[in-house]
């Protein structure tokens, strides 16, 4: 297991880094006077990752990992885990997103967002809960042949399962999401942001976090092209660890199909409903993707399936 180098941060809505504050804090508690919040990198493919422990002593409890999405960022898990103070949490910017982006190359392959995610867990046992692509990701990694490793329990909230049901019988596209094969991942990661924010949100962004989505196009493109497949590369049958699953009441019918269908076909799975909440729902029902989160949590006690 590895120390970080991390970074000492203020907890509170906008405020400043602590300028050139720097130590390194061992994974199970802080150095000095470090505050909670602690932002680092991965030991080997420096993946930009934050940690947040929990006020109080040091706990055995397990480490809650979460996972953005596609065409998303650590970032947003933060209403989140300021819900989540008492669990130590740990978020990260995939490859080729963000503080992640100068990481190279780009997965194009699902097998390699897990072994990401396994270096990002370094070995602690964890409750990995993953938002729609992240969900893809941790569902891969818990059902791995040679089994969940240090995963002791699951989350996903809508991921996407292309080759199922109401998913597969949606129109097919040349393309990752449409695109051609020549075109600019830039103008693909900008039709994705409207086609899921919507054209008003994307108009108004600054020109600045419009330019940082389109840079985070080269990995959207590689990471869609991954998961478009005809069969699944993941088999719910073959977890041995606690699983829940989410949906919101108001996400779209593939959304709500791809967690109901999990929940079915994953023995003794439990299904969390965020009321009022469509697929964004860690952004605008944090209280509720919160409630998911512990739901996973509680499950550990379950133990191995």
């Amino acid at each position: 297991m590895h120390d970080l180098e991390v970074r000492c941060v203020h907890l509170g809505p906008g405020s400043p880094e602590l300028g050139g504050s720097r130590t390194n804090a061992g994974r199970n508690g802080r150095t000095g006077r470090c505050p909670a919040r602690l932002i680092g990198m991965t030991p080997a493919a420096g993946l930009s990752i934050t940690e947040h422990l929990p006020d109080g002593p040091a706990t055995t409890a397990p480490v809650v990992v979460l996972v953005h999405g596609s065409l998303d960022r650590s970032g947003s898990f933060a209403r989140v885990v300021r819900r989540l103070d008492d669990l130590h949490t740990v978020s990260y910017d995939r490859r080729g997103y963000h503080r992640s982006r100068h990481v190279v190359p780009v997965h194009e392959t699902l097998e390699g967002h897990v072994d990401d995610l396994l270096q990002v867990i370094d070995g602690r046992p964890s409750v990995v809960v993953g938002h729609s692509y992240g969900g893809a990701i941790t569902l891969a990694a818990a059902s791995r042949p040679e089994g969940p490793g240090p995963i002791v329990a699951v989350g996903a909230f809508e991921p996407p399962m292309p080759w199922l049901g109401a998913w597969a019988s949606r129109p097919r596209r040349p393309g990752p999401d449409g695109a051609a094969p020549d075109e600019d991942p830039g103008q693909v990661a900008e039709r994705f942001f409207r086609r899921m924010v919507g054209d008003g949100a994307w108009e108004r962004l600054p020109e600045a976090t419009q330019a940082a989505r389109r840079a985070d196009g080269p990995a959207l493109v590689g990471e869609l092209a991954a998961i478009r497949t005809d069969e699944a590369p993941f088999d719910v049958t073959a977890l041995t660890v606690p699983a829940v699953f989410g949906r919101g009441t108001e996400s779209l019918p593939h959304q709500r199909a791809s967690a109901d269908w999990l929940v079915e076909h994953t023995p003794d799975a439990r299904l969390v409903v965020v009321e009022g909440a469509a697929h964004g729902a860690h952004l605008t029902h944090p209280d509720g993707f919160a409630r998911f989160v512990r739901a996973a949590v509680d499950r550990v006690a379950d133990g191995p399936r």
